[in-house]
């Protein structure tokens, strides 16, 4: 008789995306296309983190339709709803009950040390409020809530996935196992895309408009961007991150693009200029996104199967997530419902 082999149980990757407007070339290349990658081999849940967002003012129209707009553009990603869990982070009640719960098993000293607060406080200082000092506890419920086995990470989100890795620890110690304690994903596909007028600092939609390609940008708005993007005197084309960050941020776009290594995407370019490297990074951005862009038009008009993402998505995450929640409920001794 054969003996059948239990499948191997896959690990969980759960990771999240700000509806504060379209997303960034840099957005799509950090994250939202690793995402896609990731889906055959591991359990993946996938947020559109609509909670997190309110620490800066929303108006509210506009708030809907960029959270609309965002699921949109991950599913014209290529994200499939029926591998992955995609949801909106608001619609599943146990983020903030639980953010509420690990509030308490967090210290006033360790948010004081976060410097995502610093730099956020300093940006909107007329609105300091509590939610933006307590963010990493939500972050770290997000997580935490799905026993998430990794997280993908970038330079920026580091210091919150060691508070949240801390915070699991700690109540680890006092009630046994509750949480699972995730570790950092670190993709082996993709490049920190920089500004393009200050190609020193990362790409942001928040920055000037000349600074970032949007992932809805028209052909004719992504030529006018690149053409103004600032290079340098050396008129050499050569990767060199230190000395010519301009136009090491070009040619590693190129290479997240393409798919190809920067040495051969810089070998491509001997003996020409700047010129040459501004046009073939225009064509490959538009040849990139001009699929996502007809799908997502597509998918917007929709609705019906827009919203039986969200729902399902939701329905799936909150069975996952109750589960976490009246675990911990349990053990800090609740009476049970």
């Amino acid at each position: 008789m054969e003996q059948t082999q239990t499948p191997v149980k896959k690990q969980r990757i759960l990771s999240g995306i700000q509806p504060t407007g379209t997303p960034t070339l840099g957005n799509y290349i950090g994250a939202m296309r690793n995402w896609k990658l990731l889906e055959d081999e591991y359990d993946c849940l996938y947020m559109v983190a609509d909670l997190h967002t309110i620490t800066v003012r929303q108006e509210p129209a506009k708030f809907r339709q960029n959270a609309m707009q965002m699921l949109g553009l991950l599913l014209a990603s290529g994200l499939d709803p029926e591998k992955s869990v995609l949801f909106f982070q608001s619609h599943v009640h146990q983020h903030a009950e639980l953010a509420w719960l690990l509030n308490c098993y967090t210290y006033m000293g360790e948010m004081n040390r976060m410097t995502q607060f610093k730099d956020k406080s300093a940006k909107h200082a007329d609105n300091i409020n509590c939610g933006l000092f307590t963010y990493p506890v939500l972050m770290a419920g997000d997580i935490l809530l799905y026993q998430a086995n990794l997280v993908p990470v970038g330079k920026d989100q580091m210091q919150h996935l060691e508070i949240c890795r801390d915070i699991a620890q700690r109540v680890n110690g006092v009630y046994g196992n509750v949480f699972t304690v995730p570790e950092g994903y670190y993709s082996k596909v993709g490049a920190r895309v920089m500004s393009l007028q200050e190609p020193t600092r990362k790409m942001s939609k928040s920055e000037a408009e000349d600074s970032f390609i949007s992932v809805l940008d028209t052909p004719d708005v992504i030529r006018r961007k690149y053409r103004r993007a600032v290079t340098d005197s050396e008129a050499c084309v050569r990767f060199d991150p230190e000395k010519q960050p301009g136009v090491s941020n070009l040619l590693s776009i190129i290479a997240a693009l393409t798919g190809e290594d920067i040495e051969k995407v810089t070998a491509s370019f001997e003996g020409k200029g700047y010129g040459d490297l501004k046009s073939a990074v225009t064509d490959v951005t538009i040849e990139t996104l001009a699929p996502i862009q007809a799908e997502f038009a597509r998918i917007m008009k929709d609705k019906k199967y827009m919203e039986s993402v969200y729902r399902q998505g939701a329905e799936r995450a909150g069975m996952l997530a109750e589960r976490t929640l009246q675990k911990l409920m349990k053990k800090i001794g609740y009476v049970a419902k």
